[in-house]
């Protein structure tokens, strides 16, 4: 399950996230991240989940605990476990997926250790959707975390089209695209050309 593309659909970035969804699953994405800084609507969310769960997806909430215990699964930043009880974190989360965002070989091992189900790595590239995300990493960044853990990694930041064949030579199980769908004129046409490309390059 975890392998592919890794769709975000950032609240910041679409009106219509449900439509997003449905489009993004229809062309055979199969992880989707909700992501809602300002805070998740949970209306919202129980559609997403309903489309997901509807197609064998799963649906991952970002940084809001509370609300991933309504849907498939979690995925932290750093900020977000400092004053957490890890421990805690993988009991409450039961069979729901956890994931954690690391820059650094050591934070993958970290997170592993800590019961994660899967690491994402980056900035890949520069990136305009999370400011504070640092400097890219580039593929070296990439390669030196999938090299130091076991889990499935994704690799985010600035990935499409353009560089997803790059992405693939790192060895990372996923690639997350946020901004090439929410601004693509057609979402679904450009996530299933996104998922033919990767399933070409990573058999």
């Amino acid at each position: 399950m975890l392998a592919g593309i890794y769709a975000i659909v950032d609240r910041s970035l679409t009106q219509q996230p449900v439509a997003l969804v449905e489009a993004i699953l229809a062309a055979g994405v199969r992880v989707v991240q909700y992501r809602a800084k300002d805070g998740v609507e949970h209306d919202v969310l129980r559609a997403l989940h309903q489309r997901t769960r509807a197609c064998g997806a799963v649906l991952i909430v970002n940084d809001d605990f509370d609300a991933a215990l309504e849907a498939d699964g979690w995925h932290a930043g750093q900020e977000d476990l400092a004053d957490r009880d890890l421990r805690n974190v993988r009991s409450r989360l039961g069979s729901r997926l956890f994931g954690v965002s690391c820059g650094l070989p050591e934070e993958a091992r970290a997170a592993q250790a800590a019961g994660a189900d899967y690491v994402g790595v980056g900035p890949f590239a520069a990136t305009s959707t999370k400011p504070d995300a640092g400097a890219a990493i580039g593929a070296a960044g990439v390669r030196a975390v999938v090299a130091a853990t076991s889990l499935p990694v994704v690799a985010i930041g600035g990935i499409d089209a353009t560089n997803l064949g790059d992405v693939a030579q790192t060895g990372a199980a996923m690639a997350a695209v946020v901004s090439a769908l929410a601004r693509a004129a057609d979402p679904r046409a450009t996530a299933a050309e996104l998922v033919q490309r990767w399933n070409a390059l990573v058999p």
